[in-house]
């Protein structure tokens, strides 16, 4: 539907030139969302494959292990569209204190990401709704490290920023003066909370995401905080037991054509375009998460099958265990957690190495670092995403 501009502008000042800022209408839309039969159905589908998500938590044998990973999966990925060049791979060794393949920074700025999710859920599993003080607490965590820790972690900001373009004249967005920013959170807390109506969550979560990027409350961060709002809308509303659902890679592939139904949004008020863009990008994630838990847990198995014919102590079934659970240990950290010797670890590493079930990922004498190579290989696979991708904009870089 074609609503027309959803907001207002209203002047401002950045970097001394003059320009205007875009103040978002409040949520919902008016007029309502105009459900189609084609969009109520890639709704209902979405739905159905968040419910195939969700059973993940009871009908693996161990959830946490594959949530440890694919949480830091989404993290490298969400870290990654905001510039950032560290791998899943370097993000765990970075976690082991051992040496990444890319600048500490860019690992430890990843890292950030997940203690922000963790403190998101954490706050919400205390009670605290979606609100303004979660938002600030998700920013400060994010920038704790890397190029964030001048960017005013957990404070709106108090200047004028733009978003694309060399100048604000030339920007693709420039969002709300900073002394409007309070109000527009405070009315994005209040459609969070349900207030004046309820919204179905799915709706929720993609309305609130647009509405947050086009506020654009700090210096830094605001497209990775706006991706944590997605998981944490689904978590509030008891769709997900756990966080297992991130459209980060689905943006980063569609990168063009979502920058384009953002924009879309705010210019044209095509709120049902976005919807229907969010609701594939749903469907398809949730898929791609059932199917890599599903492919990590008979890997899993199968490879339990294999040390175990080994038949010749329990150690290699406890250090397999170990990397099963975190895919990448240095041999001090599978030490601690199986009681055995470090004599003892290393011999059972090169034996599980030999067998092709793990590799030595800093090519060092002292301070090894071993991957469970297959598993990094099966979480690393994306399936469903190895298509031709939308080039019906140039993608504008929103950090």
């Amino acid at each position: 539907m074609n609503r027309g501009l959803t907001g207002r502008y209203e002047p401002s000042v950045a970097h001394g030139m003059a320009c205007q800022g875009f103040v978002p209408h409040d949520l919902p839309p008016q007029p309502p969302l105009e459900w189609s039969a084609a969009l109520q159905e890639k709704l209902d589908q979405a739905h159905l494959a968040l419910g195939r998500l969700d059973s993940l938590t009871t009908l693996l044998p161990d959830a946490a292990m594959f949530l440890y990973s694919y949480v830091r999966k989404e993290a490298v990925l969400s870290s990654q569209i905001e510039g950032t060049q560290s791998s899943l791979a370097d993000l765990l060794m970075f976690e082991e204190d051992a040496a990444p393949g890319v600048p500490v920074d860019d690992a430890a700025e990843v890292s950030c990401y997940v203690a922000a999710l963790d403190h998101g859920i954490a706050l919400l599993q205390q009670g605290l709704p979606l609100s303004s003080r979660l938002i600030c607490e998700l920013h400060e965590r994010l920038m704790q490290s890397g190029r964030g820790v001048s960017k005013a972690p957990g404070q709106y900001r108090r200047i004028q920023n733009w978003v694309g373009g060399p100048s604000p004249n030339a920007a693709s967005l420039v969002p709300a003066p900073p002394q409007l920013i309070a109000g527009c959170i405070s009315a994005l807390e209040n459609f969070l909370n349900d207030t004046p109506t309820r919204h179905p969550p799915l709706v929720k979560a993609a309305l609130s995401h647009v509405q947050f990027e086009t506020i654009h409350p700090f210096l830094d961060g605001n497209g990775r905080v706006g991706r944590l709002l997605i998981p944490l809308v689904l978590l509030n509303e008891k769709v997900l037991q756990q966080p297992l659902l991130y459209l980060s890679l689905y943006f980063k592939v569609h990168r063009a054509r979502y920058y384009e139904l953002l924009t879309r949004v705010r210019t044209h008020g095509d709120w049902e375009a976005w919807l229907d863009f969010f609701l594939d990008a749903v469907h398809l994630c949730a898929a791609q998460a059932v199917a890599t838990a599903r492919q990590i847990n008979q890997l899993v198995n199968a490879d339990r099958l294999r040390v175990a014919a080994l038949g010749r102590s329990a150690t290699a079934g406890l250090v397999f265990e170990a990397l099963a659970k975190r895919p990448v240990r240095s041999v001090a950290s599978i030490c601690a957690v199986t009681g055995q010797s470090p004599v003892t670890v290393n011999t059972t590493l090169l034996r599980l190495q030999a067998m092709g079930l793990v590799r030595e990922m800093t090519g060092k004498r002292r301070g090894r670092v071993f991957g469970y190579q297959a598993y990094l290989d099966a979480l690393n696979r994306d399936a469903l995403f190895d298509q031709p991708t939308s080039t019906t904009s140039t993608a504008t870089a929103q950090n």
